[in-house]
């Protein structure tokens, strides 16, 4: 598929393909039959308001915030359920600086003014989260860390919040707590932000008890 720079000064309005709002994962499943595992849950996995595209390192998605989520949950929430140990990798981004898809003009923002809401899973785990707000430019003495304390408290609020550690904030809840709180924090920051990514590592049904 050839994808091509959309400039946002020549269309009528922002949407969510063209400011670059999207996510990438990679399930590693400590099963022989992990093949299977992962192909029945993509592949079982309505794509509603979303554009999926798998390569053999990750999996895209593109479409609304809400979208993105609620698929992303159900087929990590589909790979859990075979109860074997799952890592997830995570990634949300949104304000692509151009490389691919989208070419932004300085400070363009867009917000959808909605929150996340995922219904509980019934499956715990535990996440090791970061969030990076890329601005290239100081101004009105703004604070990377002041968006990221806030996130961090949010999660708190959220009562998911386990611990800090180097370079990662620990979480641990339900699989849709944990990523419905990951992208409030991630749509937070995007209200200031133009270019915002938060990454997560989720561990599932792990042998190792702390």
């Amino acid at each position: 598929m050839t994808q091509h720079f959309i400039d946002i000064k020549s269309t009528q309005s922002i949407t969510h393909n063209n400011f670059g709002i999207g996510a990438r994962f990679t399930v590693n499943v400590m099963s022989d039959d992990y093949i299977s595992i992962i192909l029945s849950a993509l592949e079982n996995t309505p794509k509603k308001d979303v554009d999926v595209i798998t390569d053999p390192v990750s999996t895209y998605v593109t479409g609304n915030e809400q979208a993105i989520c609620e698929y992303i949950c159900s087929v990590i929430h589909k790979i859990a359920s075979s109860h074997h140990h799952v890592s997830v990798s995570l990634m949300l981004s949104r304000g692509c600086p151009g490389e691919v898809t989208c070419q932004l003009p300085d400070d363009t923002l867009f917000t959808s003014n909605q929150s996340i809401t995922l219904a509980p899973t019934g499956i715990n785990v535990l996440a090791q989260w970061s969030l990076y707000p890329l601005i290239d430019t100081i101004k009105d003495n703004y604070s990377h860390m002041t968006d990221i304390y806030s996130a961090i408290e949010y999660t708190k609020q959220k009562k998911i919040y386990k611990r800090s550690h180097h370079y990662v904030t620990e979480l641990q809840g339900d699989l849709s707590a944990i990523i419905e709180t990951i992208a409030s924090g991630w749509l937070m920051v995007g209200r200031t932000v133009q270019h915002v990514t938060t990454h997560a590592t989720i561990s599932i049904n792990s042998p190792s008890k702390n």
